[in-house]
């Protein structure tokens, strides 16, 4: 039987939040992951180039030969692996932010049009479209996050002086701003707002239901982050075993074609996993907004009641 449509403009209270997601991933989860892997191709070969330099660079760092002052037996393999290792973390906090930045606005765009569609059947060449047209303000919104987090780090640091208290405040402005970023950026991708009116809103809407909102990124950021652990384990094992078959047989890892690639996938499959779990705490922040939206201006709560008004003419 097919699934059932998910109303998404309801104000919603905690509870309700918690388990439309949820109700949500499971109807939807096949579809926006074909979703994910069809526009990602080109960021998925970049994560694999720079799982290979970030593996490279730190097994030979580790299998080097160093004599007994800790020198390196030869500092010119020493100066390759350190270049490999720069050049692996660069690589990553480009395509990093990137990919978070054009998945964060995918993801939005998925479930905008899952709502412009009442959940029938949508091209995902649709969710590709309105993501190309949000791609300007996407990078405006991204180098804005730069001085954002850089006050709330401050901040932050601050409050971690504080013994406790400074914890509890530390975390509670931390999930706040999660919310107000990814209420935020769905309203500007939503409603086609410009980068400072989705700020605005984001703000009006989070400060309004603080602890709503604090709540709900709280209990499903940790939901997520528990499933992006489960899914883990098998290849984690996997990758567990091998390490004790190597070091049990003495296996020259910074020689072996089978070690670098075993451990080049296994870190490819962890930097796609991180990107793939961004995106599934945007659709909570999607969710949130929609509940948030409705509580606040009631449009189709009041078109509910035009329409019943109508018929009954």
């Amino acid at each position: 039987m097919k699934d059932k449509y998910i109303e998404l403009r309801v104000n919603r209270d905690f509870g309700d939040i918690l388990s439309v997601y949820f109700d949500f991933l499971r109807q939807n989860l096949k579809k926006f992951t074909n979703v994910f892997l069809s526009y990602n191709g080109i960021f998925l070969i970049g994560l694999l180039i720079t799982s290979y330099f970030l593996v490279s660079g730190f097994v030979g760092m580790i299998t080097d030969g160093y004599n007994q002052y800790g020198v390196s037996a030869d500092p010119g393999n020493t100066e390759t692996y350190v270049t490999y290792l720069i050049t692996g973390f660069v690589l990553f906090a480009l395509i990093f932010i990137v990919v978070a930045g054009f998945n964060y606005s995918l993801s939005s765009s998925y479930l905008v049009k899952y709502e412009e569609h009442k959940g029938i059947d949508f091209d995902k060449r649709e969710v590709w479209q309105h993501t190309k047209k949000n791609l300007g303000n996407t990078l405006v919104f991204i180098l804005l996050l730069i001085p954002i987090y850089f006050v709330f780090f401050i901040v932050a640091f601050i409050m971690a002086l504080i013994p406790l208290l400074g914890m509890i405040a530390q975390y509670i402005l931390q999930f706040a701003i999660t919310a107000w970023i990814g209420v935020s950026f769905f309203s500007m991708i939503s409603q086609n707002k410009g980068v400072i009116e989705g700020f605005s809103e984001g703000r009006n809407l989070v400060m309004n239901n603080f602890w709503r909102s604090v709540g709900v990124n709280f209990i499903l950021g940790l939901l997520n982050g528990l499933l992006f652990f489960i899914i883990l384990m098998v290849p984690g094992i996997i990758i567990g075993i091998y390490t004790f078959h190597v070091v049990e047989n003495n296996v020259e890892v910074g020689t072996s074609v089978v070690a670098t690639v075993i451990y080049t996938l296994g870190t490819c499959l962890l930097l796609i996993l991180m990107v793939y779990a961004q995106c599934l705490s945007q659709f909570v922040n999607g969710v949130l907004f929609y509940a948030l939206h409705e509580k606040t201006y009631n449009i189709n709560t009041r078109s509910k009641i035009e329409q019943i008004g109508q018929t009954e003419q």
